[in-house]
């Protein structure tokens, strides 16, 4: 097997990396993060503001980040945020969207590589948070959510 940890090495080495940095460097955000509260408008931004979904269980806050891609924020009646889901020509700032569960993403993405060798798909599922990410180059979907955050009767599957 050490074939497969010598080809795994700058893998690991840039979660390290990119780990270190978003703590090093200060974090400029048009999102708030995973069990934040959702803004009335993007930061920064004049867009429209959050919609009402799932018979007003939901609110939903659409915006485009720079690389083009479209990102869904929902939120609870009481403002707090528990998933995003992205579709695009690139993948997200992840660590931005999960803010203070982008740790236990990276401790879920690092046990998921050394069993799975799917590139296309990936799914983490950690005890607060869960992410599914896909595609292929210029064309990434993805969603991440905090299970014990969901509304009553809202499930992953309910959020367009």
């Amino acid at each position: 097997m050490q074939v497969s940890r010598n080809i795994l090495m700058p893998f690991y080495r840039g979660v390290v990396l990119s780990a270190a940095i978003s703590v090093l460097l200060p974090v400029t955000s048009a999102h708030a993060a995973l069990g934040g509260t959702m803004a009335a408008t993007p930061a920064g931004e004049t867009g429209a503001p959050p919609v009402p979904i799932l018979n007003g269980a939901v609110e939903r806050l659409t915006t485009v980040d720079a690389g083009g891609t479209t990102i869904n924020e929902y939120a609870s009646s009481t403002g707090q945020i528990f998933a995003y889901t992205w579709q695009g020509p690139t993948m997200p700032d992840l660590p931005e969207l999960l803010g203070a569960y982008d740790a236990s993403y990276l401790t879920g993405e690092a046990a998921a590589l050394a069993t799975e060798r799917d590139l296309h798909d990936a799914r983490v599922v950690q005890p607060d948070v869960i992410v599914e990410s896909g595609g292929q180059m210029r064309s990434y979907v993805g969603r991440a959510w905090l299970p014990d955050a969901l509304p009553a009767g809202v499930t992953p599957d309910d959020l367009p």
